[in-house]
């Protein structure tokens, strides 16, 4: 007994972090691929299962349902409220002792197919530390891809590190890995930022998203908007440089406007129209103020949001099942 237990305890371990909003409806359905992909893990790569969800302030019962489905070893931390995907994250991987993490959402879009070809490169090249899935966006409209390229192109440049386009939560990653990302305490936190700034060394598997269950996506356009400025006062100051070379443009516009008007009243003695010239000025020097000081309040909010030093998120509970460990600091915020 005391051999088979030494064994057990030697064996690598794999923590799945899966957060979830509002996803009641799946709960069966992703418990269940969660156990075939506990069993392929297991038989391929040899390494037991811990599953790790959170619950993001859900108004439905997902976590009843999910406590329900769930069988081996798993637990669920509950938040006081909703904080987001990208913190909800963050609390997951707090809870994760494993040797390697896998992170994946729980409406079925990310298979179990991709998530055993990124752990088996992890497993099979000690030299990667970190796979992520990254989306070929084969459905994605022209005009999302090209404004997404776009997103990329500015965010990346006058930087030390590149965000790597369409490449989301869903990825595996060594312990090691994980306990790092844990002390990056951002309160404002953009995952894709964070993952590229920490480094380690990355490997790319292209994929495809597969269908939701059910339901719809939680992320509107708007949501998408804020979101991508969120990527943009976390990680680059761009959007200001951009704003600043603008002001610069109308500056320089305006004083060739005014030599253009001084040399037709001197040498042509054409009259200098008056008030639409004036609004013209007026309109475009103020609407570019107006944004200038609109982004610099975003990044002030930024700064004020994170020199309050509140906790990240605040755990309402942790459910955890007979056969959790129910490691200690579980519920550290």
């Amino acid at each position: 007994m005391k051999g088979l237990s030494q064994m057990a305890e030697s064996r690598q371990k794999l923590d799945i972090v899966a957060p979830f909003f509002n996803e009641a409806q799946s709960a069966s359905a992703f418990a269940a691929l969660l156990d075939r992909l506990e069993e392929a893990v297991s038989s391929r790569f040899g390494m037991a299962v811990h599953k790790i969800l959170v619950d993001d302030g859900s108004r439905d019962d997902g976590a009843g349902r999910f406590s329900q489905a769930l069988s081996g070893s798993w637990e669920i931390v509950r938040l006081s409220r909703n904080f987001g995907k990208e913190v909800a994250v963050l609390a997951g991987l707090d809870q994760s002792r494993g040797d390697m993490v896998l992170i994946m959402d729980s409406d079925l879009q990310h298979s179990m197919d991709i998530s055993l070809q990124m752990i088996a490169e992890l497993v099979e090249h000690p030299d990667i530390d970190v796979v992520y899935a990254q989306n070929d966006r084969r459905e994605a409209s022209w005009r999302r891809s090209q404004l997404a390229k776009l997103f990329y192109s500015l965010i990346n440049s006058s930087q030390r590190f590149d965000i790597p386009e369409n490449a989301g939560d869903f990825r595996v990653m060594r312990g090691t890995v994980a306990r790092a990302l844990t002390s990056l305490r951002d309160k404002r936190r953009f995952n894709k930022g964070l993952f590229a700034w920490a480094g380690f060394r990355q490997k790319a598997i292209p994929y495809s998203p597969e269908n939701r269950a059910s339901g719809t996506s939680k992320w509107s356009r708007l949501n998408l908007l804020a979101f991508s400025l969120e990527g943009f006062t976390s990680f680059s100051v761009i959007p200001l440089r951009i704003i600043s070379l603008s002001g610069m443009l109308a500056a320089l516009a305006g004083v060739l406007y005014g030599a253009k008007v001084f040399f037709e009243v001197m040498f042509y003695g054409i009259a200098v129209p008056g008030y639409p010239s004036l609004m013209v000025a007026v309109v475009l020097l103020g609407g570019l103020n107006l944004t200038l000081l609109g982004l610099i309040g975003e990044y002030v909010w930024v700064t004020l949001s994170e020199s309050k030093d509140r906790p990240v998120y605040i755990v309402r509970d942790v459910v955890r099942s007979d056969f959790s460990d129910g490691a200690p600091g579980a519920s550290r915020g």
